[in-house]
This record gives structure tokens, C-alpha cells and sequence, in this order.
């Protein structure tokens, strides 16, 4: 009853590590409690009877194609992931190619406005030094009309003080006059 005891006991806890692990990869612990039992099946013959030696030998038996079937259905999986990883890699490569020729368009449309701008600068640039020229030239045009209608004062100024200076001149020698009659 012992050894019935602790093979059901062993069962259960090859269960359980059975239902943790994955079943495409075994985990060693779960690889020695089969091989434990099996070793037990099969020296345990002898002291059970033929029914139970069959339903150990159909147990082996069984155990073996699982672990035949399990191999193949690890290396369906590894495929598979490998099929999915592929088909993630060409999603992956598509969508940067596509964004790299986005960033293509891009890049030359932005050479593109690029140049526009620059060329609007310039005509700016030099409209803006001509409406610049244009101004100096307004202010050089006042300064001068200034400085031209001050001379046109200056000049009648100086109209008069040369009429004030004649007019001395006729008075002084009038004076020298009255001053050379009065001495004689």
C-alpha cells in the first residue's frame, strides 16, 4: 500500500510540474520523475500481477509516444514561431521602407520650399534695399531742397547787405566829402 502510496503521490507531482512547465519544453525535474517511474514499471513487474504489468508496459508504451510526439510538436512550434517572426520582420521591413520613402518625400520637399523661401528672401531682400535706396534717396532729396532754400535765404541776405554796403560806401564818401570841405 506504501509503494501505491507514493506512486500516486509522485503522480500528482509530476502533474503539477507537468501543467507549469510548457509542454514543448519539459523541465528537467519532470524528465527524471518519468524516467523514475518508468524505471519503477519496469522493475516493479515482478511483484505485480500480469493485468498490472500490461497497464505498465501500455503506460511505458504510451509515455514513449509522448515523448516521441512532444519533440515534433516543439519543433511544429519553433516553425511556427519562426514563420511568425519572419512574417513580423517583413511587416517590420515593409512599414520602415515605406517610412523611409516617406522621409524621402520629405526631405526633398523640404529642399524644395527651401529654395523657395530663399528666393523670396532675396526678392525681399532686394526690394527692401531698393525701397531702402528709394528712402535715402527722399532724404538726400530733402537734405538738399533744405539746404538749397537756406541758400536761397543766404543769397537774399546777402542781396541786402549788399545794398546796406553801398549804400554805406555812398554815405561815407558823402561824409568825406563834408569833412575834406570843412577842413579846407
Amino acid at each position: 500500500m506504501s509503494s501505491m502510496y507514493s506512486r500516486s503521490k509522485d503522480y500528482t507531482r509530476s502533474r503539477i510540474s507537468q501543467s507549469d512547465s510548457p509542454p514543448s519544453s519539459p523541465s528537467p525535474t519532470t524528465k527524471t520523475l518519468r524516467h523514475e517511474r518508468l524505471a519503477r514499471l519496469d522493475s516493479g513487474g515482478s511483484s505485480l500481477t500480469s493485468t498490472d504489468s500490461d497497464r505498465a508496459s501500455t503506460r511505458a508504451s504510451a509515455y514513449t509516444r509522448r515523448d516521441n510526439r512532444l519533440p515534433s510538436v516543439g519543433n511544429k512550434t519553433e516553425e511556427e514561431t519562426q514563420k511568425d517572426f519572419k512574417k513580423l520582420y517583413e511587416s517590420a521591413f515593409n512599414e520602415n521602407e515605406k517610412l523611409k520613402s516617406n522621409l524621402r518625400e520629405a526631405q526633398l520637399e523640404l529642399a524644395d520650399i527651401k529654395t523657395k523661401l530663399e528666393r523670396v528672401v532675396k526678392k525681399h531682400d532686394n526690394s527692401s534695399s531698393q525701397v531702402g535706396l528709394l528712402e535715402a534717396e527722399k532724404r538726400e532729396k530733402r537734405v538738399l531742397e533744405r539746404r538749397m532754400s537756406e541758400m536761397e535765404d543766404d543769397l537774399k541776405v546777402l542781396t541786402d547787405l549788399k545794398s546796406d554796403n553801398q549804400r554805406l560806401k555812398d554815405e561815407n564818401g558823402a561824409l568825406i566829402r563834408v569833412i575834406s570841405k570843412l577842413s579846407k
